[in-house]
């Protein structure tokens, strides 16, 4: 770590809160399609539907919002009406319009950090709700350099370090994904700290035991500053 210039935070999660409030709108999706099929599921079949159309649509709200209303269809075998689909599109409408709500002591570990590190946001999803979340949370004016991609993957931090002029030793990344805000950074030869937030989308689970000597699971993001 003595290396380390530059420190990445993810943010859904990470920063503030997120998963909640997909979580509630599935909830209304599942109450909404029982005429038509058990919650279970519809939750399998919404799951199914996401997965397919990753490399389509993304990551976010708007691609939920397909998501759903792709499903929607299916599974009614097209007889849900057009109030139906309305309730669906209100329910990202709705979600698009939370307030954000910041995790508890990341302001103070990016204070902490602050003029010692370069601080930088890594994240994922659609451009105008992550721009939107930043501006809201206040925390825009923290961060050294703000990177919004189309997915976190070993190349794409790559890409993040040839633009801030490091080599991956002087990277150290924060998030509560395995898949997205870890795995990828340990695998160009940077650091990844495991935050675990409390609901973990089933696609960014991974249930393998991770062995690396540059790998650390904390409890919360303050731990990370007994590192440094």
């Amino acid at each position: 770590m003595q290396d380390v210039r530059v420190i990445g935070f993810d943010a859904d999660d990470t920063l503030w809160h997120n998963e909640h409030y997909f979580l509630e709108a599935e909830k209304k999706f599942w109450e909404l399609m029982e005429d038509f099929l058990p919650q279970h599921t519809s939750a399998r079949e919404l799951m199914k539907t996401e997965m397919q159309n990753i490399a389509l649509y993304g990551y976010g709200i708007k691609a939920f919002i397909l998501s759903m209303i792709e499903t929607a269809i299916r599974i009614s075998e097209g007889t849900i009406t057009s109030s139906g689909i309305e309730q669906i599109v209100n329910f990202g409408k709705d979600m698009l319009d939370k307030p954000v709500e910041l995790i508890d002591g990341i302001e103070d570990v990016l204070t902490a950090l602050d003029g010692r590190y370069k601080l930088v946001v890594v994240t994922k999803g659609d451009l105008l709700d992550q721009e939107r979340k930043l501006v809201k949370s206040g925390l825009e004016d923290r961060f050294h350099h703000i990177e919004i991609v189309s997915e976190k993957n070993d190349h794409e931090y790559l890409k993040l370090m040839r633009h801030l002029d490091i080599t991956p030793g002087e990277f150290a990344m924060i998030g509560n994904s395995l898949r997205s805000d870890v795995l990828p950074v340990l695998n160009i030869g940077g650091y990844g700290f495991h935050v675990p937030y409390h609901t973990t989308w089933e696609h960014e689970q991974v249930h393998a035991k991770i062995e690396h000597d540059n790998f650390f699971q904390l409890a919360r993001a303050a731990d990370f500053l007994a590192y440094i």
